[in-house]
């Protein structure tokens, strides 16, 4: 404009200039404000018709799952983690525009115009120049679904993978002017009110674009394994697990995943053809040879589209005898003791459920697996009958005796040592006095609850407990050095076990190195 001296036409004239220049501003800017306000709109749309794909792609992914669990249910439970993480991100942005919203009534929300302020999403993000918790608190949730998406992930969908980290990056952001500023302030501070609206449902958009391209590969990438057969396996399924000399083996050979349209061409199992054939499987029955172990072999052929695809059989099985005793043991020896939970294995080769019976036996819910508890039984010996029925329903039976013996005699201890001991007295008066079974097969706890402690040329001093007490250190203390003390008629039980009376413990002696 003009400087100096002015007319107060040029005055006037200048004022109008500036009046029409922020009346085009202002237009301006209210065309823009109109133009997110839409973009808002058509994300929003937008965002309905992706969540309604996704709830049918997760329906049919659960329907899947449903009919074929060992397939789908591993993909449909990864699905449903990045669903429930989706929906948490985009009802988290969703509350934060209803309170933004709050101010506006009706169709006040549909006055982009009036929504030109910066202030109030301002007040909730930020104070004195720094992020607010609330802000903090919206950057940790866009922080937590990437994280948590790129886990659930894994090593897969390596695109899905960099589009998920760098649509939902937060790091930090240089401006125009070669500034570094927070993600949060360089995205939000200082904006209008719709245009923050607007990147809101942006990052809603995201979310829910993200949620359908992993469904979408997901199910994608399964159905592109089905389709090949060439990934399939033939599964040989025999009647049992093993069969006894003289009998056909029975079982079939079926793929992976069984298919009742599949029709095979050809059917080759140990160099013959097979002609019994069903839909989707093999019918197998031929002699199943001597003992031993044998083999399965051959190919089964089929049409895939004008080629024929090839699937080799390979499989085994085992042919042994047929019993006619049963198989006990002991599996601490063949003897068994009082005072303890003797444990058993008693079994009948190719017969699956057995009955047992003998004082004492009960089993212990493992397949074959038994305790004996003999304590109460005054007998030297006793017996163990077993029966069963073969799958031809043959009964088989048969019994063992086992020797009963009592626990040995355990041997007292100090320090861990037994027998004839050399020690300080000093170690001597702060040592536990202990009891133990040496090259006993069971790890019994024997606790000590009293013993004689015997000082040469001094009277015999009984104590409570298994360590020495005052009268008894005050005896020792009067001992000399190289004379041995005893420690005997050590009193000791087994732990947890009261009832069973030990034999008696062989005393302790301990010679006194000063």
């Amino acid at each position: 404009m003009a400087s100096g001296k002015q007319t107060p036409r040029q005055k006037m004239i200048n004022l109008m200039y500036l009046v029409f220049i922020a009346m085009m501003a202002l237009n301006m800017s209210k065309e823009v404000l109109t133009a997110f306000g839409q973009m808002k709109e058509d994300l929003e749309e937008s965002n309905a018709t992706t969540s309604q794909r996704n709830d049918l792609a997760m329906a049919g992914l659960a329907a899947k799952a449903d009919e074929q669990p060992a397939k789908y249910e591993e993909l449909e439970a990864k699905a449903a983690q990045i669903g429930v993480l989706s929906d948490n991100l985009y009802n988290t942005i969703g509350s934060l525009k209803d309170e933004l919203l709050a101010d506006f009534e009706g169709e006040e929300r549909n006055n982009y115009e009036a929504m030109d302020r910066a202030d109030k999403l301002d007040n909730l993000f930020f104070a004195s120049g720094r992020i607010s918790p609330k802000g903090e608190e919206f950057v940790a949730a866009i922080d937590n679904y990437r994280n948590e998406v790129l886990a659930i992930l894994g090593d897969d969908f390596a695109q899905i993978r960099n589009e998920v980290a760098s649509d939902f990056s937060t790091e930090e952001v240089t401006n125009s002017e070669n500034v570094t500023q927070p993600w949060l302030m360089y995205n939000y501070q200082g904006f209008p009110l719709i245009a923050s609206l607007t990147k809101f449902t942006q990052i809603q958009s995201d979310v829910r674009t993200t949620e359908n391209d992993i469904l979408s590969s997901m199910l994608a990438g399964q159905l592109q394994s089905d389709v090949s057969l060439t990934n399939y396996q033939a599964i040989v399924v025999p009647d049992k697990t093993a069969f006894f000399s003289g009998e056909n083996f029975k079982g079939k050979v079926v793929l992976g995943r069984l298919d009742p349209t599949l029709k095979f061409e050809n059917v080759v199992i140990n160099g013959n053809e097979v002609e019994s054939t069903q839909a989707g499987q093999v019918i197998l029955d031929f002699p199943a040879g001597n003992v031993g172990e044998k083999e399965i072999t051959g190919e089964l052929q089929f049409k895939e589209g004008d080629s024929i695809v090839r699937i080799p059989i390979k499989s085994s099985y085992a042919v042994i005898p047929k019993p006619n005793s049963a198989v006990i043991s002991a599996d601490k020896m063949n003897v068994l003791y009082r005072g303890v939970q003797n444990p058993m294995t008693i079994s009948i080769p190719g017969v699956g459920n057995i009955n047992a019976q003998a004082p004492g036996l009960s089993a212990t819910g493992g397949a074959g697996q038994y305790v004996m508890n003999v304590t109460n039984l005054q007998a030297r010996e006793v017996a163990i009958k077993v029966s069963g029925t073969l799958p031809g329903g043959e009964t088989v039976t048969d019994s063992k005796t086992f020797r009963i013996k009592d626990i040995p005699q355990p041997v007292g201890t100090i320090r861990g040592e037994g027998g004839s001991v050399q020690m300080q007295r000093n170690s001597l008066e702060i040592s536990t006095v202990g009891a133990s079974l040496p090259d006993f097969d069971f790890n019994l706890d024997l606790n000590v609850t009293g013993f004689s402690f015997k000082v040469p040329g001094q009277p015999t001093i009984r104590v409570n407990g298994s360590k020495l007490d005052s009268n008894a250190k005050a005896a020792l203390r009067r001992a000399g050095r190289g004379e041995t003390v005893q420690i005997f008629d050590i009193e000791a039980g087994i732990a947890g076990n009261s009832s069973y009376k030990l034999k008696k413990v062989a005393p302790v002696i301990i010679e006194l190195t000063n």
